[in-house]
């Protein structure tokens, strides 16, 4: 009996023993297989200021005149007896710090907002009316100074079309006389936003965006020697002179445009002389004041023989527009004396 008791004590303390290893060995096991919670890190807040490099030609016109003020400084002639003063080198190849707000832009858009926009497919993907400018802005053409210069689009320009009503629609630049082959230059520093074709429009062209927001289109070339992407100086060809697209004979079609919208080229260079009329460019509503005339409505009276698509080509309209906006199939029989509206 006592035999029997001592034996099941043991057993006892065996499985006591076994029971309290396997409690160990269970919360070991979950306290390996456990993990910590980490902490979080506070978000960082966004700095008040971005960098956009120099493809974009983001300038803060601020920070511009106080490295002209240090460049015209550095060449000044040291003082009599004082040690002489490295010049400053300015390039616009390095990555330049702008605010927010372009003080040049920011009337329409945050800097952010506007440089973000690089379309090479749309002349105008800005979607800003120009008769909605209530400001007035200084626009800085050139600074010799630190070597922005411009250069004219031709040897010689002569204007053969005017910006303004031509025929039944608006001619948004001018139209400068050239021989086939003759060389197209760049007007200022850029970078090219545009080259393509527009077989019904302008043909091969180029469109440059420049620093100042400024942009300048250049048609009807017989060849492209830019590609998108391409950063270029004042003076470098764009292309050779032709007559590509809608067009009569060989001539280079011209614009200047502001966040998409036309100016007319007269109010920056006086083709007669060769020249640019100044080194700074006041933008206000004036210079958009002819989208007024522009944007009105025009009506087409039907002449015997007229058909829609020779409508439609006259006013560069399709004719689903041409339907659209008259409430007509393509299969309607227009009349001598109908009047229809074009836009």
């Amino acid at each position: 009996m006592i035999k029997k008791s001592l034996l099941l004590a043991a057993w006892v303390v065996i499985l006591l023993a076994f029971e309290s290893r396997a409690q160990e060995s269970k919360s070991w096991v979950k306290s390996f297989f456990s993990f910590k919670k980490r902490e979080t890190p506070a978000p960082i807040p966004p700095a008040p200021l971005f960098v956009v490099s120099n493809d974009a030609f983001a300038v803060d016109f601020d920070f511009l005149d106080s490295l002209i003020t240090a460049e015209l400084e550095a060449m000044a002639p040291p003082a009599e007896g004082g040690p002489a003063t490295p010049p400053l080198i300015l390039s616009y190849g390095h990555e330049v710090a702008v605010s927010d707000k372009l003080s040049l832009d920011s009337v329409w858009l945050s800097a952010e907002d506007y440089y973000n926009i690089w379309d090479s497919q749309r002349v105008n993907p800005y979607k800003f009316n120009g008769l909605d400018y209530k400001d007035t802005t200084e626009l800085t053409l050139f600074y010799p100074e630190v070597g922005l210069v411009w250069e004219n689009p031709l040897k010689k320009s002569v204007i053969t079309s005017d910006f303004g009503l031509r025929r039944y629609r608006w001619h948004y630049g001018v139209d400068l006389r050239l021989t086939t082959g003759d060389s197209v230059k760049v007007a200022f520093d850029g970078v090219v936003r545009m080259a393509n074709y527009d077989r019904p429009g302008y043909g091969n062209y180029v469109l440059v965006r420049h620093y100042n927001g400024v942009e300048t289109l250049y048609g009807h070339l017989s060849k492209r020697l830019v590609n998108v992407g391409d950063e270029i100086k004042a003076g470098d060809l764009v292309g050779w002179g032709g007559s590509t697209g809608r067009s009569s004979g060989p001539h280079l079609h011209f614009e200047v445009r502001y966040q998409g919208n036309a100016i007319d080229p007269k109010e920056f260079f006086d083709f007669d002389t060769n020249c640019l009329i100044d080194q700074k460019y006041t933008l206000t509503r004036a210079s958009f004041a002819y989208l007024e005339e522009a944007n009105k409505v025009i009506v087409h009276r039907v002449r015997s023989g007229d058909t829609l698509s020779g409508i439609g080509n006259r006013y560069g309209v399709s004719v689903t527009k041409l339907c659209r906006l008259n409430g007509i199939s393509r299969n309607s029989v227009i009349r001598v004396g109908q009047r229809l509206r074009i836009n």
